[in-house]
């Protein structure tokens, strides 16, 4: 593919992407009704990552997945490379204003999944000897296990190599007071994660997330399930500052997720 200059995609576009189109395979179908004015700048973005209106299908056909070459629009607002975005490194400004909304003090159990290396944990380790991590990967668990122990030898954590929405508050044998977590973003994951990890609070826990920003204004169920739970629990959605996760190698936009377990014990 040649090179294609990062461009802008408008809200109003990027919400209709996410709630008013359909994905099938290699089909995309715009499921709303839309102005004519809408209609334009949506047909843009769809054309411009490789899709071409079909007449007989009523719909736009892409030579690859349409759910993997919308994605990449989705979660940086821009027309640009398609990359993966299942998983990226947490940079360190990130890190430090995670574990500061966070709040760990000493002597809290803290859960980070899906860790890849462990850019939060390693963090997370600095505030409390007890930091636990789920990781699917065992290359990067291997990893893990090596930087949380060369970080603190006698600190109480164990890293779990598998799946982390396969994985179980009773597998690890304990609920935690903090959850810490930057989750894989791919086809909207980091909803689907951050609702599962939900179950591992303690009550008055907390966990913080970095997620996609497209979760402050999308309309699907999950998304309105989610704002929700932030409102109720007392929490908050903030906008992270744009290309946070430059030097990881994405443009991909983001917002940092507060939510407060209400249950008392």
């Amino acid at each position: 593919m040649n090179a294609i200059t990062p461009r802008p995609v408008g809200e109003n576009v990027l919400r209709v992407l996410y709630d008013g189109v359909i994905c099938d395979g290699r089909t995309l179908k715009i499921a709303e009704q839309l102005d004519r004015y809408d209609y334009v700048a949506v047909n843009k973005v769809l054309e411009a990552i490789g899709g071409e209106w079909n007449r007989k299908a009523k719909a736009h056909l892409f030579p690859i997945d349409a759910a993997d070459a919308l994605d990449p629009v989705l979660l940086t607002g821009t027309i640009t490379y398609p990359q993966d975005y299942g998983f990226f490194e947490t940079p360190a400004p990130v890190v430090a204003r995670l574990i500061d909304a966070a709040g760990i003090q000493l002597g809290m159990k803290v859960l980070e999944p899906s860790a890849g290396t462990g850019n939060i944990a390693v963090e997370a380790l600095r505030c409390t000897p007890w930091v636990d991590c789920v990781e699917l990967q065992p290359d990067k668990a291997a990893t893990l296990r090596q930087r949380l122990a060369k970080q603190s030898p006698t600190a109480f954590c164990v890293v779990t190599t598998g799946d982390f929405l396969a994985t179980t508050p009773d597998d690890l044998g304990t609920r935690y007071d903090q959850v810490v977590m930057n989750p894989p973003f791919a086809r909207q994951a980091d909803i689907q994660h951050v609702r599962h990890a939900l179950t591992f609070l303690k009550p008055a826990g907390r966990l913080v997330a970095v997620m996609a920003a497209g979760v402050e204004f999308r309309l699907d169920r999950n998304a309105q399930f989610l704002r929700a739970v932030v409102g109720y629990s007392g929490g908050s959605i903030e906008r992270l500052p744009e290309r946070s996760f430059r030097e990881s190698g994405t443009d991909v936009n983001t917002c940092l997720v507060t939510i407060n377990n209400t249950e008392t014990a």
